[in-house]
């Protein structure tokens, strides 16, 4: 029996037959597959269409694989409330590219596409506030890419005095900064040496 994600696979396929590269069917979630450019067409068929009307934006999800000519990917996920399917529309593209908003037809793609902006670094085309949300506006780079560090030598810290995010060179106290990696179960180092401290307090 041909089940109502089959179906829905089908239409778009026949609908859209020019833009769609890849289909499937998967957890019970129709994923397609297209091309960046056909992103706006698409997202406005699945809304519009009577026999799709996927009138809901759930998530823009971003995805980077630094090893692959075409970088960076967007997973897009709808919901059809008055036909209980969810679709995934996925599109690949390279760094440098800018992608369509799609603000104008959902508007609360507004805020997810600033995440991504922030996280990843992609610019959207026709955005009406494409502006960091998750960082500060003097954060460098894009914490979700693969190539970001984990470690640095700045910290960021709100300041009283000058009421705002402040980036400042990390200062650690002089005892801390040969820190000793081994188990807190067996005992650190510093622990061990007062150990062998006489009564005198001298070493043996």
């Amino acid at each position: 029996m041909i089940t109502k994600l089959q179906k829905l696979e089908k239409l778009i396929n026949a609908e859209l037959s020019s833009k769609i590269l890849n289909s499937s069917i998967n957890y019970d979630e129709l994923l397609i597959e297209i091309k960046d450019i056909n992103l706006v067409d698409v997202v406005q068929f699945l809304k519009l269409n009577k026999n799709c009307k996927f009138k809901q934006l759930i998530d823009i999800a971003g995805v980077d694989y630094p090893e692959n000519e075409r970088r960076f990917e967007l997973v897009y996920l709808f919901l059809s409330h008055e036909l209980n399917i969810r679709i995934k529309v996925l599109i690949k593209f390279q760094v440098e590219q800018t992608i369509n908003s799609i603000t104008k037809i959902f508007p609360s793609a507004n805020w997810m596409e600033r995440e991504v902006f922030d996280m990843y670094g992609v610019k959207f085309k026709n955005h009406p506030d494409l502006r960091r949300i998750l960082t500060d506006y003097g954060f460098k780079g894009h914490p979700l890419r693969k190539d970001f560090p984990l470690t640095g030598f700045n910290e960021v810290r709100y300041s009283e005095k000058e009421k705002k995010v402040i980036y400042e060179p990390v200062k650690l106290e002089q005892n801390y900064r040969n820190f000793d990696f081994e188990s807190p179960w067996e005992g650190t180092t510093y622990i061990k040496e007062v150990k062998k401290l006489d009564k005198d307090g001298k070493k043996n």
